[in-house]
């Protein structure tokens, strides 16, 4: 399993139309019904207006790689370029706890 986060600061005052516009596009849907998508959640910042967290789970990296060349993901290029102002991506790694 591949988890991957993306940390988005918003232009002032544009997280939640971004959000707003994947949903109402269909991009999100259309997202997480790509095969190997596990999960594809945003979640608001209670202490910063403008930065919303992205993350992903995929079954492989290759479910990710496919993902990243579907036709959905050149409109969620523009609308990043209109609502974001810059982001951080990580990968999650897992330890063991035990």
């Amino acid at each position: 399993m591949l988890t991957l986060y993306v940390k988005y600061t918003a232009k002032p005052g544009c997280r939640e139309n971004y959000v707003r516009a994947i949903v109402s596009e269909g991009i999100l849907t259309a997202i997480r019904n790509e095969p190997g998508c596990l999960a594809y959640d945003y979640y608001f910042s209670a202490q910063d207006e403008n930065v919303v967290l992205l993350i992903e789970k995929w079954e492989s990296e290759e479910h990710q790689r496919v993902h990243m060349t579907q036709p959905h993901m050149a409109r969620l290029k523009e609308l990043k370029a209109q609502y974001i102002d810059h982001n951080t991506k990580g990968r999650a790694e897992l330890h063991d706890a035990l």
